[in-house]
């Protein structure tokens, strides 16, 4: 699975934004820190969501279970608007 090419991605002051070009039927945009911004960079080529943890794991130090919830939420959340290709 990889982020749909109609869906860019942008940061400003501090929060990560994806955000549908006019190819896209979701029309709104995706707002998180910078953890979202991880996530989105990791599938910005096709990947699995337990290499996306795996990456995440090797960035950043957190309790057990904590990385995997964060990423299976982000998942959940761009399928929900079309964002992903599977």
């Amino acid at each position: 699975m990889k982020i749909r090419s109609s869906f860019i991605r942008h940061d400003s002051d501090g929060e990560s934004m994806l955000i549908p070009t006019g190819d896209a039927s979701f029309s709104g945009i995706v707002k998180g820190n910078s953890t979202l911004g991880a996530i989105i960079d990791l599938m910005s080529e096709d990947t699995t969501e337990e290499e996306v943890v795996a990456k995440m794991r090797e960035k950043y130090n957190a309790p057990e279970g904590v990385i995997e919830r964060d990423v299976s939420l982000v998942i959940e959340k761009l399928r929900s608007i079309g964002a992903l290709d599977e």
